[in-house]
C-alpha cells in the first residue's frame, strides 16, 4: 500500500490517533460555535466557504516537482486562516481533508484526526496568527501582507511535517533523531512551493475581490451566484491541469517513508469508493479530472450547507 497525499492508517499507532481525533474534534466543535454566533458577513462568508474549499481540494491534488524525485502540493490552511478567519478556514480544511479520506481514500480514516490537524488547524489557527502579526511588524500595505503570507504558509508546512514526525516517533514508526532532518529537510524546499501558491491566490484575490480581504461585505461587484460559478470554474481547470500536469513523483511523506523503510506500515483502506482519485469507467487523464470535478462539487455543496445551517442557527 502506498499513502497518495495525506498520512495512511498503520503510521501511528491507535492512542496517538485517538488522541488526535479528541483535539481536532474540540478545534472543531469551538469554530461551528464561533462562526455561528459571529453575525458579521455572514452570507459572504458562506460562499467564500465555498469557494476556498473548491480552490484548496483542486489544488492538493497539483503535485509540483521540488527536487531528487520529490513533490509537494499545497496545504492551504494559512490561505483558508486569512481569507476566512481561523474557525471559518478550519472548517474548510475539515471538509476538504474528510472529503478525500472518506471518497476517495487520501489518508487513513483512523489517522483522519493527525492529518486534519497536521494540515489545517496548524495553518488556520497558528498560520493565520503568525501572518497577521509578520504583516503589521511589515508595515502593513500590500507587500507586507504578501510577505507576512509567505513566511506564515511556509513556516506551516514546517510545523506540519515536524508535528507529523513526533507522531511517528511517539507511534515508533521512526526515530524522530533520524525522521525529523529528513521531514524538515524535505518540507524546506515544499514550503516554498506552498508560499508561491498562497501569495499568488492572495494576490489574485486582492486584485479582483479586494472587499473580501479588506472584510467588509461584498456590496457591489460580482454577484453570489456569479462567484460561485468564477471560482468553481478556477477550480475545475486546476483539476484539469493537475490530471494532465501534477508530478508523478512521491511526496515529502511518501519520499523519507521510502527512505527510512516503514513504508510498507501503511494499511489498506476498510472500503474503496473512488481510491486514487479514479471514476470507474474511465481511464488516465479523463478518470482523475472527472473525480477531482465531483470532489469540488461535494465540497462547495457542503460548505455552502454549513455555512446556511450556520445563518440559521444565528437567527433561531
Amino acid at each position: 500500500m502506498r499513502p497518495t497525499l495525506h498520512i495512511p492508517d498503520g503510521f501511528l499507532v491507535p492512542e496517538v490517533s485517538i488522541a488526535l481525533w479528541v483535539v481536532t474534534a474540540m478545534v472543531l466543535a469551538v469554530a461551528l460555535r464561533r462562526i455561528s454566533s459571529d453575525s458579521r458577513r455572514a452570507s459572504a462568508r458562506t460562499v467564500l466557504m465555498g469557494i476556498a474549499g473548491a480552490f484548496i481540494f483542486a489544488a492538493q491534488m497539483f503535485n509540483f516537482p521540488v527536487a531528487a524525485g520529490t513533490s509537494g502540493h499545497l496545504l492551504g490552511g494559512v490561505l483558508a486562516g486569512v481569507l476566512l478567519g481561523p474557525w471559518a478556514g478550519s472548517i474548510v480544511m475539515v471538509t476538504v481533508i474528510g472529503i478525500q479520506a472518506l471518497l476517495f481514500q487520501d489518508g487513513g480514516l483512523l489517522v483522519l484526526g493527525a492529518n486534519i490537524f497536521n494540515m489545517g488547524v496548524i495553518g488556520t489557527l497558528g498560520g493565520s496568527l503568525v501572518a497577521r502579526a509578520a504583516t503589521e511588524v511589515l508595515g502593513g500595505g500590500r507587500r507586507g501582507q504578501f510577505v507576512g503570507v509567505g513566511l506564515a504558509a511556509w513556516l506551516s508546512v514546517l510545523a506540519a511535517a515536524g508535528l507529523t514526525t513526533l507522531q511517528l516517533g511517539l507511534s515508533g514508526t521512526t526515530d524522530i533523531g533520524i525522521g525529523l532532518p529528513a521531514m524538515l529537510g524535505t518540507h524546506a524546499l515544499i514550503g516554498i512551493g506552498e508560499a508561491l501558491i498562497t501569495i499568488g491566490a492572495i494576490g489574485f484575490i486582492s486584485a479582483s475581490a479586494p472587499d473580501i480581504l479588506n472584510e467588509r461585505a461584498a456590496t457591489r461587484g460580482a454577484s453570489t451566484g456569479r462567484r460561485i460559478a468564477l471560482g468553481t470554474a478556477i477550480a475545475i481547470v486546476i483539476v484539469s491541469l493537475a490530471s494532465l500536469f501534477a508530478s508523478a513523483s512521491p511526496d515529502g511523506l511518501e519520499r523519507v517513508a521510502e527512505d527510512l523503510g516503514f513504508l510498507d506500515r501503511g494499511q489498506a483502506p476498510a472500503f474503496e469508493l473512488l481510491p486514487d482519485y479514479s471514476i470507474p469507467g474511465l481511464d488516465g487523464t479523463a478518470s482523475s479530472a472527472a473525480a477531482g470535478i465531483l470532489g469540488v462539487a461535494i465540497v462547495v455543496v457542503i460548505l455552502l450547507v454549513l455555512g446556511r445551517i450556520a445563518a440559521r442557527r444565528r437567527s433561531a
